[in-house]
């Protein structure tokens, strides 16, 4: 079993968030991984992963207040919005 470092993670993360499925997610979760993912606790990182792994339509509607957010994502949705909205 290995480990990952913190800082590949990070990387891993960063990677994840510019190339996902649909351009708007692209610029939404790439600015939000420049400005915020190393300012994320290692619990909020384990959401932000499993974020990740949601559909991309259903990201945008979070985002984008179209669709309800899941109770587990919220804040983490609401961080993303501030960071959007800001750039």
């Amino acid at each position: 079993m290995t480990t990952e470092t913190h800082e590949h993670r990070l990387k891993r993360l960063h990677m994840r968030s510019i190339r996902r499925g649909i351009k708007e997610m692209d610029i939404i979760l790439s600015g939000f991984s420049d400005a915020a993912l190393a300012d994320l606790s290692a619990e909020e990182l384990d959401l932000y992963e499993a974020l990740l792994d949601e559909n991309d339509h259903d990201l945008y509607g979070w985002v984008s207040g179209q669709l309800a957010t899941p109770g587990q994502y919220l804040d983490l949705i609401t961080k993303i919005s501030s960071v959007h909205k800001a750039a």
